[in-house]
């Protein structure tokens, strides 16, 4: 990304950060938008903070009452599906992703290759901001397995390991 056509997609912070430390970033729409391909309606993150490169980073969902998908899942009980609650922590990773290959790496796309032990413990609904922290496991080549726990408020309300592979369109 050209960060002179556009300095606020991406923000580091360094004014705190230890020599030798690692550096950490803030990403808004405009800098998702530019790293994965997705877009309304299956992009499911708003903002992505305390990203670290090669290790870890949270990626925001602030859930409305006119997400697409509660006018059917359930319309006098709106609750955010969990496979979109799973995609939500799938971009997550994705842009984590990008981040750490690269500008190279922008616009390619991240295919789930499993979905592990997910687990979810509240339902997540209007209003909600859906904070999802992702950590990197471990990475092979194309291939990378994370760790990722969704809260609301501070409390958990899915989890999941999953793996993904990294390819050109």
């Amino acid at each position: 990304m050209d960060a002179s056509k556009d300095s606020t997609a991406l923000q580091t912070d360094t004014a705190n950060a230890p020599q030798a430390a690692q550096v950490t970033t803030t990403i808004d729409i405009a800098g998702i938008m530019h790293a994965i391909p997705h877009r309304y309606p299956m992009l499911m993150i708003d903002k992505m903070v305390d990203v670290v490169p090669n290790q870890s980073a949270t990626g925001i969902k602030n859930v409305t009452v006119n997400e697409h998908f509660f006018q059917g899942h359930f319309p006098q009980h709106p609750i955010m599906p969990g496979v979109l609650i799973i995609e939500a922590m799938a971009q997550t990773s994705a842009v984590l992703v990008v981040e750490t290959m690269g500008p190279g790496a922008a616009g390619k796309l991240v295919y789930f290759m499993s979905v592990e032990n997910a687990k979810f413990r509240r339902p997540v609904g209007p209003g909600d901001q859906l904070r999802i922290h992702v950590a990197k496991d471990r990475s092979r080549g194309n291939v990378w397995r994370f760790k990722a726990v969704a809260k609301v408020d501070g409390v958990t309300v899915a989890e999941a390991t999953y793996s993904a592979m990294i390819l050109d369109r």
